[in-house]
């Protein structure tokens, strides 16, 4: 029996050796055992949380919401908030820096917010000169090089159209997000890239599909979170996490942060109100004003609408109007 016991030890010792002999790198891959991995990976730090659990160093993170929801209002106070201490490249593609000034003055007494002096506004030269049909390779090798020349970590870009504008076909999506990654990891980037989504109805929740663009840009994302609007005061916003990578998932539709978006003194921020369930600020359908859209999904169903047709006229999710008119 001993001897028995004393083969089968020489026998996983040997296993084990041969696991650890494997060449650490062959071709594009890397190959270590699972135990290695970890206690390689035990000696670098955490993670660092750069806003909330909602983004957290070195991750391709994602915010996205409809149009005037005030996306650009709420990445700016994230860059704010983190250029206290670090510095941040902020990669403006919506507005000219006049629209920006006027956003952070105060209207009575034509003061102007002060920033962080490590927050670095980024935007697009008039005069610049790319070749024909590289727009999009232009900038992303703009951005790298400039995040590289000014040793900066942190990027925000607002937004994800100009880095690649046919965003809904995979083929585009996926090497667009296989360039955001090897950037990451070349290095050691931390990218919040903002994002749209089509006009959703205020009666269902906040979901990944809402995401515009092909699904293959939910897939590669670290992390995403969104914003909503509320159906109850359209003065409120909330905030509500997606996908989680590192940390707690803390912002989900139990427990959404709730914000009012006003200019305080000079600076346009969201201010918080405190949390609730996404079902308080979404819109409430009687039970007279389902059996109307059912009557009229499928009338509109019968004269060869699709479902995602019927869903924007009748403002209602895709899903919704082709359980209407099934039911």
């Amino acid at each position: 029996m001993e001897n028995a016991i004393a083969g089968i030890g020489a026998e996983l010792s040997g296993q084990i050796q041969l696991a650890e002999n494997v060449p650490e790198k062959t071709g594009m891959l890397t190959v270590r055992t699972a135990n290695r991995t970890i206690q390689e990976a035990a000696n670098r730090p955490n993670p660092v949380p750069l806003w909330k659990s909602l983004w957290y160093e070195g991750e391709v993170c994602c915010l996205f919401a409809d149009s005037n929801l005030g996306k650009s209002i709420y990445a700016v106070q994230i860059a704010s908030s983190i250029a206290v201490k670090r510095k941040v490249l902020y990669f403006d593609f919506e507005l000219s820096d006049k629209q920006f000034q006027l956003r952070y003055t105060n209207e009575t007494t034509g003061k102007c917010h002060v920033f962080p002096p490590n927050l670095y506004r980024v935007e697009i030269a008039r005069d610049c000169d790319y070749p024909e049909g590289c727009f999009e390779d232009a900038l992303i090798m703009e951005i790298e090089r400039l995040s590289v020349e000014m040793d900066c970590k942190i990027l925000i870009i607002d937004n994800l159209s100009y880095l690649c504008m046919t965003s809904e076909k995979g083929e585009d999506a996926g090497r667009l997000m296989s360039r955001l990654t090897e950037l990451k990891r070349k290095h050691g980037l931390s990218m919040l890239i903002l994002a749209h989504t089509p006009k959703r109805p205020l009666n269902t929740p906040i979901s990944p599909n809402d995401l515009a663009g092909s699904k293959i840009l939910y897939n590669f994302f670290d992390s995403v979170f969104a914003i909503g609007k509320s159906a109850k005061d359209e003065n409120l916003r909330y905030i509500k996490q997606l996908k989680v990578r590192y940390g707690n998932f803390e912002y989900d539709s139990s427990n959404v942060i709730v914000y009012s978006i006003d200019k305080v003194d000079n600076f346009l921020q969201f201010v918080p109100m405190g949390h609730a369930t996404e079902a308080d600020h979404l819109k409430e359908i009687t039970e007279a004003e389902r059996v109307r859209l059912k009557s009229e999904a499928k009338t509109l169903h019968s004269q060869g609408m699709s479902y995602r047709e019927i869903g924007r006229q009748l403002d209602i999710s895709k899903t919704t109007a082709e359980r209407y008119c099934k039911t």
